[in-house]
């Protein structure tokens, strides 16, 4: 089974899409590039990949346009914004639309593959300098805010996605019954399970229960 993340690119530049192409091409499968809004939507849809990412400025909407018209048909797809801009007013416009990650341009290619990793398991990804004041703009937002920490390295290394899906596991439900509780594709549930699983080193749904029950989670 392909478990490989599948992105789609949009940027008006084809020199920076060649350029991260370049970058990232080994570990995702490239399922497609647009140079315009139009077009971006319009694929993207038809698509259906699991990671974009989306310049922020560009013609006829930009970045914005392209997020929250996809978001309204497919609310399944992540969007990491990759920019030139880090203007408080662009990301926070951005991830309150529905963006899951903001990186600058000038972030390197290991790095920006490290970001789509985690943004498809479920992570928040953010450039360093950029975090503080979205995580201050967020505090409200299960998703986005920071969790304060529990006392237990293991828990603390879950995000707070990782921490619902994980609680209803231990509660019985299926992944069908978790994303219709969280409002999320049952193969997001199960990327979500299996990010949990490997970062507390366990094998099972069971053990996961166990795991979860032992630290009264449910």
């Amino acid at each position: 089974m392909n478990n490989r993340p599948r992105v789609f690119l949009v940027d008006d530049h084809e020199l920076i899409r060649a350029g991260i192409k370049a970058e990232i091409s080994s570990q995702f499968d490239i399922v497609g590039d647009a140079d315009e809004v139009d077009a971006a939507i319009e694929m993207i849809i038809e698509r259906r990949p699991d990671v974009v990412l989306l310049d922020v400025h560009m013609p006829d909407g930009g970045g914005l346009r392209v997020l929250c018209e996809v978001l309204a048909s497919c609310d399944d797809v992540r969007f990491l914004a990759l920019s030139v801009s880090d203007a408080a007013e662009d990301v926070i416009a951005l991830v309150r639309a529905g963006a899951h990650g903001y990186v600058t341009k000038n972030i390197s290619g290991p790095d920006l593959v490290e970001a789509v990793w985690r943004l498809h398991a479920g992570d928040a990804v953010f450039t360093p300098q950029l975090a503080g004041f979205v995580l201050e703009a967020f505090a409200g937002d299960p998703e986005l805010a920071t969790q304060t920490s529990s006392g237990d390295p293991e828990l603390d290394q879950l995000t707070a996605r990782e921490r619902q899906v994980l609680r209803l596991i231990a509660r019985g439900y299926r992944y069908k019954q978790v994303g219709v509780e969280l409002g999320i594709s049952p193969k997001t549930v199960e990327t979500h399970v299996s990010s949990v699983l490997r970062k507390l080193q366990l094998s099972s749904r069971y053990q996961l229960s166990n795991w979860a029950n032992e630290r009264k989670l449910t």
